[in-house]
C-alpha cells in the first residue's frame, strides 16, 4: 500500500526538497497543476466555458504558520474573485477553500478561519457564484463543519465536502441533505487511522454508494467527486430513481485525469465541474493526487528516470 506512505510524505519538509528537485517533476505538476497565477488560469476557465464545462478553482497552500499568511491567503482568493468579476466568469466558476489556508490551525484558529472564508464567500456571492469549503483531515472536520453552518447564514450556496472513507460521514450525510445545500461527495485523499476510516478500497466504494444515496433521495444538490466509471454509473441511476433532472446534481473530477470523460458527461448534458488548482505552493496537493492513483506515481516515476 504505497498510498499511506506518500501521504506521509506530503508533510516531510525533507521529502518536498527532494521533490521540488527532481529533474522530471514540473512535467508531472503541470498535468495537475493549471498555473501558478491568476492570469495563467483565466484561458483555463475560458476553454472549459467554450466546452460546456464549468470549473472550481482551488489557490493551493493550505500549509500557513502565521496570521500574515492566512490573510495573504484570503487576498489571493479575492484577487481571483475580482478578475472573474472583471470577464464576466463568475457564474462558470465558483471557487473550493481549504479552511487550513485560512489560519484554522493557528491559536484561535477556528475564528480566524471563518474571519478570513467569510468575506470570500461574501465576495463570491456578489458575482453570482460560490464557495465550497474543502474536507481536511478528520480532526478539522467539527469545525469546518461548524463554519459551514454559520456561513450558510447569510449564505445558503455554501457547499462542503464529506469524505466516504470516514466512519462518521453517513451521519453527516443525513444531516447535510436537506433543501438547499450543496454536497460534494469524494473517497477521500489524508492518511486516516482505522479507528475513524475504512481502510480496504471496496469497503469505501461500498460507504460511497450508500452516502450518495441518501444525497440523492434528500432535498440539497449533490456533487460527484469521482473519476470512477462505476461509480459515475451507479450516480447516474440513483439520480434517476430518486427522479432527479440533469441540473439537479453535478459531476466532478480533477484538472489533468480523465479530461475526454469530462467532454462526455457534458456532451450528455450532464453539469460537469472541473477542479482546478492554480499557485505556487503545489507540494501538498500534487502528493495527494499521487497517492490517490498509482497510475500517477508511475507517471511521475517515469518522468524522473527519463529526465535530467
Amino acid at each position: 500500500m504505497l498510498g499511506p506512505v506518500i501521504l506521509a510524505a506530503s508533510r516531510s519538509d525533507k521529502m518536498r526538497r527532494f521533490i521540488s528537485a527532481a529533474p522530471g517533476t514540473k512535467q508531472v505538476v503541470d498535468r495537475f497543476i493549471a498555473g501558478e497565477t491568476v492570469e495563467q488560469v483565466v484561458p483555463i476557465i475560458e476553454d472549459a466555458a467554450d466546452k460546456g464545462l464549468e470549473v472550481t478553482l482551488d489557490v493551493v497552500g493550505e500549509d500557513i504558520t502565521t496570521p500574515e499568511q492566512a490573510a495573504a491567503a484570503r487576498d489571493a482568493y479575492l484577487e481571483l474573485i475580482g478578475r472573474l468579476k472583471e470577464l464576466g466568469l463568475g457564474t462558470k466558476a465558483e471557487m473550493s477553500v481549504k479552511l487550513s489556508m485560512f489560519g484554522q490551525a493557528l491559536e484561535g484558529g477556528h475564528e480566524l478561519a471563518l474571519a478570513n472564508v467569510r468575506p470570500v464567500v461574501e465576495a463570491a456571492a456578489a458575482i453570482g457564484t460560490t464557495v465550497t469549503l474543502d474536507a481536511e483531515d478528520h480532526t478539522t472536520l467539527d469545525s469546518m463543519f461548524a463554519i459551514h453552518e454559520e456561513l450558510r447564514k447569510d449564505y445558503p450556496q455554501t457547499g462542503c465536502v464529506i469524505q466516504a472513507y470516514l466512519f462518521r460521514t453517513e451521519d453527516d450525510a443525513r444531516r447535510l441533505a436537506d433543501a438547499g445545500s450543496r454536497v460534494r461527495i469524494v473517497k477521500g485523499a489524508y492518511k486516516e487511522p482505522a479507528s475513524v476510516a475504512y481502510q480496504d478500497k471496496a469497503e469505501i466504494d461500498k460507504a460511497y454508494v450508500r452516502i450518495l444515496k441518501t444525497l440523492m433521495e434528500g432535498e440539497g444538490y449533490p456533487m460527484i467527486g469521482s473519476h470512477d466509471p462505476r461509480l459515475i454509473a451507479i450516480a447516474q441511476e440513483l439520480a434517476r430513481k430518486a427522479g432527479r433532472k440533469l441540473d439537479e446534481y453535478e459531476f466532478q473530477m480533477l484538472y489533468g485525469i480523465r479530461s475526454d470523460e469530462h467532454i462526455r458527461l457534458a456532451a450528455e448534458g450532464h453539469r460537469m465541474r472541473v477542479y482546478t488548482a492554480y499557485g505556487t505552493d503545489w507540494y501538498g496537493y500534487f502528493m495527494r493526487r499521487l497517492a490517490e492513483k498509482p497510475a500517477n506515481l508511475l507517471f511521475f516515476g517515469r518522468s524522473i528516470l527519463t529526465k535530467g
